[in-house]
C-alpha cells in the first residue's frame, strides 16, 4: 500500500509527525481529505505549521491486511526473479494511476523495470524470504536476461 489510508486515522490513534507523536482527539473531513486535530496542537499557527506533513502510524496500530495485501515497506528490497531467474531488487512501490507497480532495479544495469502488482505479472510474493517472482515472458522480458531492451525495440518498430 502506498497511498494514504484513512482507516489509519481513526480517533483515539497515536501517529507520527514532525519527529514526534500525537493522540487524535477529532476527525472530520471525508475519506478523500480527512482532517485531523491532534493532541497538544493548540492554535491555528501550531495546525498550519503542520500542514501537508506525513502523518504515521506504528506497524501495531495498523489493520490487518487483506490476502494478497502488502506494505510498500515490505516489498521494498525484495530480490525479484523470473521463474528463477534472478531479475533485480524492488527499489520502491509506486502508485500509478491504473494500480501500484514496483519499480526493479535491474541486476544488469540499465533503466528500471517496473512490474505492475497485477496476478499475470506476479506469481508470487514471499515476504518472508524476501523474494518475489514475476513472469517475464508476459512483461516482455527477453528469454535470455533482464534485458528489458527487446521489448523496448519490438515497441519501437511497431511504431
Amino acid at each position: 500500500m502506498t497511498a494514504p489510508r484513512t482507516r489509519l486515522l481513526l480517533l483515539g490513534a497515536l501517529v507520527g509527525v514532525a519527529g514526534g507523536t500525537a493522540k487524535i482527539v477529532r476527525r472530520a473531513g471525508t475519506d478523500a481529505r480527512p482532517i485531523v486535530r491532534l493532541e497538544g496542537v493548540g492554535d491555528r499557527a501550531a495546525a498550519e505549521a503542520l500542514r501537508g506533513l506525513p502523518l504515521t502510524v506504528s506497524r501495531e496500530q495498523a489493520p490487518a491486511l487483506a490476502a494478497g495485501e502488502w506494505w510498500s515497506r515490505e516489498l521494498e528490497s525484495c530480490a525479484v526473479s523470473d521463474r528463477g531467474r534472478p531479475i533485480g531488487t524492488v527499489v520502491r512501490v509506486l502508485e500509478l494511476p491504473s494500480c501500484e507497480a514496483l519499480e526493479v532495479e535491474l541486476t544488469s544495469g540499465g533503466p528500471a523495470l517496473l512490474v505492475p502488482m497485477v496476478k499475470d505479472a506476479v506469481l508470487r510474493v514471499d515476504t518472508a524470504r524476501r523474494a518475489i517472482e514475476i513472469d517475464g515472458e508476459f512483461l516482455g522480458l527477453a528469454a535470455g536476461g533482464a534485458d528489458t531492451g527487446a521489448a523496448a525495440d519490438a515497441d519501437a518498430k511497431r511504431g
